[in-house]
């Protein structure tokens, strides 16, 4: 049974789910489903073309699927995906995909959250267990890889890449792409070590994240180009699943990987 609030507009169009709560003052388009067991709070605003999966909350002020800020889109049927779990917190914005992307959709993953004053760009593809603290910005196209955290007020880049179980420092600048499992930071954004904190809560293991440890090592700091020293990782290090992410990763890279710090003003993590 759903518990609609008789001073919401609900659009007889948009497809509920059960056990969904939609708080006064809030507004539900055409065309969006919403999963069982969302919550939908007051003044919040979930425009066309949104598919919501289970137990989502969507609070005050909060918009989801308002048309891009992208003077290419030319009134197209683009949407926007959340998964399960997915919390939007106050005044938190999520814009529809385009066509000129080529990809007509901006997709949000399971179990992440989104607080307050953040900005979801066109076409951004967020994963699983994200974080984007508030004030986050994302231009167009970004994509951010699971468990990935970015701090408050980080601003990123249209088409960056910031890769799995990575930290970004708040108020940075994204310019380039951050790579798996990198603690980052500083002014100009730049890599200062592994997000060890993170990666022990997630169950790595001591020997895997030295193993990360060491591989960045030789790609930032052993006096080689970042070219050599993915040739030098692949040929001395076994093959486990975080060497390869970080290979692919760095080579995938279409901006380039932000910079090594001067190894005298690394965080201490270790």
């Amino acid at each position: 049974m759903n518990n609609i609030s008789p001073l919401a507009s609900v659009s007889p169009k948009a497809i509920l789910g059960d056990n969904i709560e939609i708080g006064p003052f809030a507004f539900v388009d055409d065309d969006v489903e919403i999963g069982d067991g969302c919550k939908i709070f007051p003044h919040a605003t979930v425009f066309q073309y949104v598919k919501m999966g289970k137990n989502c909350q969507i609070y005050p002020g909060a918009v989801v699927g308002a048309v891009p800020q992208d003077l290419k889109f030319e009134g197209e049927v683009t949407s926007v995906e959340l998964g399960d779990n997915v919390t939007v917190r106050e005044c938190a914005t999520i814009n529809r995909g385009t066509k000129a992307s080529g990809k007509y959709v901006t997709k949000v993953g399971n179990d992440t959250l989104i607080m307050s004053y953040s900005h979801i760009a066109h076409d951004c593809v967020i994963g699983n267990h994200c974080i984007l603290v508030s004030y986050v910005g994302l231009a167009g196209e970004t994509v951010v890889d699971d468990w990935a955290i970015i701090g408050g007020g980080s601003k990123a880049h249209q088409f960056s890449k910031i890769g799995c179980h990575a930290m970004v420092g708040g108020m940075s600048r994204i310019n380039k792409d951050v790579p798996p499992y990198a603690l980052c930071g500083h002014e100009p954004i730049s890599y200062v070590g592994v997000n060890i904190v993170g990666l022990r809560r997630r169950g790595f293991s001591s020997d895997a994240i030295r193993s990360i440890k060491d591989i960045y090592d030789t790609i930032y700091y052993a006096g080689l180009n970042i070219s050599d020293g993915c040739a030098k990782v692949e040929a001395g290090f076994p093959q486990t699943e975080e060497r390869d992410t970080i290979l692919e990763f760095i080579r995938s890279s279409k901006r380039g990987i932000i910079r090594a710090s001067d190894p005298s003003d690394r965080t201490a993590i270790e």
